[in-house]
């Protein structure tokens, strides 16, 4: 067996079929701009985001065999390291040409903030290099739905939610021809930059230091509560430590608090999220002891 270097998705060791279920996939699986499309929001609207590996005390683990067993086997989600491993090896495995790059994620903010967002560059096999990639996003959580091309100013709007890209700044004196691909999300009051990228290539091992960081780091806002997503062309549920939050498409939204002992139901009836006996009892006191 050859060494492993660290290039690739590992698509050769994906149980697809089980994935394509997972997702209810029931179309075409030829590596085509179509296809990539239907793939990027059967994933998004199945396979929810959450980060409660982190909160119950536990490491996530990146290996494909460790993700699929959680994302694909179980009724379990993840969060973007884990989605896009999975997505990249499943898009590598029918022949599309995957690259992931690194997202800051800025909500709106202008400081400088840490690349801890992985997202995937995508082209279909026969595309021709003069037509744009595709900027694919399953593992931020609030979609968008279907990926967007790269092109400046290239607006979405997908069941009524809408998404854009725009050419940002010049990164540095150094890098004169880089700029960082902006991806915002149109809200109640306008359009709010999501997060930045720039288009230079990470491997599996960058996603390993990235999420070391996001599920371990006391600055990580994923190591102090539960944050959980599930987004729908009719809604976004999410999930912020005891806060259920509903938001519509119009920019409707409604929201209630929890009581501790709720949330193991309420993972299971709005996210799809079934934990074990243990980890619910367990979520529960750790939830009830932070109050």
């Amino acid at each position: 067996m050859s060494e492993d270097l660290g290039y690739g998705w590992q698509g050769e060791l994906l149980d697809l079929p089980a994935y394509l279920k997972r997702i209810g996939h029931v179309g075409g699986t030829a590596p085509t701009a179509a296809t990539l499309r239907a793939l990027h929001r059967t994933h998004v609207t199945s396979i929810p985001f959450e980060n409660l590996e982190i909160i119950l005390g536990r490491p996530v683990d990146l290996s494909l065999d460790a993700v699929q067993a959680k994302l694909v086997e179980r009724p379990r989600g993840g969060y973007c390291f884990e989605h896009n491993r999975l997505f990249a090896a499943v898009l590598e495995r029918l022949g599309y040409e995957v690259t992931a790059v690194a997202g800051r994620v800025t909500m709106g903010a202008s400081k400088i903030l840490p690349a801890t967002h992985a997202l995937l560059h995508v082209r279909p096999p026969d595309a021709s290099r003069d037509e744009p990639a595709w900027l694919c996003d399953v593992g931020f959580g609030a979609g968008p739905l279907e990926p967007l091309r790269l092109v400046d100013g290239e607006e979405a709007v997908q069941d009524g939610w809408g998404f854009r890209l725009r050419r940002g700044r010049t990164v540095t004196a150094w890098t004169p021809n880089t700029s960082e691909w902006e991806l915002h999300q149109r809200g109640p009051d306008g359009w709010v930059q999501r997060h930045t990228s720039v288009l230079n290539e990470v491997f599996r091992i960058d996603f390993e230091v990235g999420s070391h960081y996001v599920s371990t780091s006391a600055r990580s806002p994923f190591t102090t509560r539960p944050f959980v997503q599930r987004f729908a062309p009719d809604s976004l549920r999410v999930l912020d430590g005891k806060t259920l939050k509903i938001t519509r498409p119009d920019g409707r939204t409604e929201a209630r608090t929890l009581a501790p002992e709720d949330l193991p139901k309420t993972l299971e009836e709005d996210f799809g999220i079934a934990l074990e006996d243990k980890d619910r009892t367990r979520l529960t006191d750790i939830i009830r002891a932070k109050a």
